[in-house]
């Protein structure tokens, strides 16, 4: 499994975390830094799945 795939997920837990924590805060700011960092992930992850896939071929 590719590195990326993991550090994916990882911004995307972050990124749910500071999403979920601007909401309950009423923190606009906070809440677009979550959405933003757990955008990362998934085009972070999406490259380790394509790097996953080339190794396999």
């Amino acid at each position: 499994m590719d590195e990326n795939r993991i550090k994916g997920r990882l911004k995307q837990t972050e990124g749910a975390a500071k999403d979920t924590l601007g909401k309950l805060t009423d923190n606009p700011k906070l809440q677009a830094k979550g959405k933003i960092k757990t955008a990362e992930g998934i085009v972070q992850e999406a490259f380790g799945r394509a790097r996953d896939a080339v190794r396999k071929k």
